[in-house]
């Protein structure tokens, strides 16, 4: 399974502003800390602002910051929010040509999988991830280089939603 760029891009949006709670962040400083775009950083703020998990302020003073506690943001539903559909195998779209799709026991096991996945993404919140206002410099200046100490939060941010699109069908 992979999760998309908005998805992934999404999670590290959150985890910035998280780590700043005593300030509005601004798209430009996101964008620079993680060398995304700017069109995809707008474009996923608003997202996040419109489901309630940020509130953003616009204007030359302005910028965002977490809507809710990290406490109160689960993983899943933010994985919710922004995967467009969990269609991991061909099946489960509309449009669906197989010839075995009768037949076939694949569905089932990968409904159980996806279900699996996503339990074990709502167990945790975005307050499983923060890490330290400094450790975005470090990540800026070493380009992707972790050390140990910092690899829990940077993997959370960097690694394992790698981009591209997902395959995925709709959870319940």
């Amino acid at each position: 399974m992979r999760l998309t760029m908005m998805s992934d891009y999404a999670l590290r949006v959150l985890l910035y502003a998280a780590a700043h709670p005593e300030r509005l962040v601004t798209i430009d400083e996101t964008q620079e800390a993680y060398g995304i775009s700017r069109g995809h950083m707008m474009k996923i703020v608003g997202v996040l602002a419109r489901a309630g998990l940020l509130r953003s302020q616009r204007g030359r003073t302005g910028g965002f910051t977490l809507g809710l506690s990290p406490e109160k943001i689960r993983l899943g539903d933010v994985v919710r929010l922004t995967e467009p559909d969990f269609d991991m195998v061909e099946c489960f779209a509309p449009g669906n040509t197989c010839a075995i799709t009768r037949f076939c026991r694949l569905p089932g096991i990968v409904t159980e999988a996806l279900s699996a996945f996503m339990t074990v993404m709502d167990r945790h919140t975005l307050a499983d991830l923060i890490i330290r206002p400094q450790d975005f410099g470090a990540i800026a200046r070493n380009e992707g280089h972790r050390s140990d100490d910092r690899s829990r939060g940077a993997a959370a941010s960097h690694g394992s939603t790698a981009a591209g699109r997902s395959q995925g069908g709709a959870l319940p």
